[in-house]
């Protein structure tokens, strides 16, 4: 498998269960309550809409969505395993730390 499909498949890991990183909501999207948030992360997890425009690496690293007339960005990052810095191999789960950021559009 080459280094892209691996990251494509960790990152795929993190968006759909929620498992294999982190994820982080911002203030704005938290200020939008509980249960948008929620609703919020349903369509990032259900997130199908990749394209040579949003993920011209291949590596389902990005997204954009909608929901009640609000645009929300999501993004995955690679750091080492402190946090201090990038990962030096993103395909190699034994010394990345994945990051899905979730924010509005807005706060880009």
């Amino acid at each position: 498998m080459r280094n892209t499909e691996i990251i494509r498949e960790l990152n795929d890991k993190l968006r759909t269960s929620c498992t294999g990183g982190r994820i982080v909501m911002t203030e704005g999207v938290l200020a939008q309550g509980t249960e948008t948030a929620r609703q919020v992360l349903t369509l990032v997890k259900n997130f199908t809409a990749f394209s040579e425009d949003n993920d011209p690496y291949g590596e389902h690293d990005f997204g954009a969505i909608t929901h009640n007339n609000i645009k929300y960005f999501w993004k995955i990052d690679y750091y080492d395993l402190d946090y201090l810095m990038h990962s030096p191999d993103a395909s190699n789960p034994e010394v990345t730390n994945r990051v899905l950021t979730l924010f509005l559009a807005e706060e880009y």
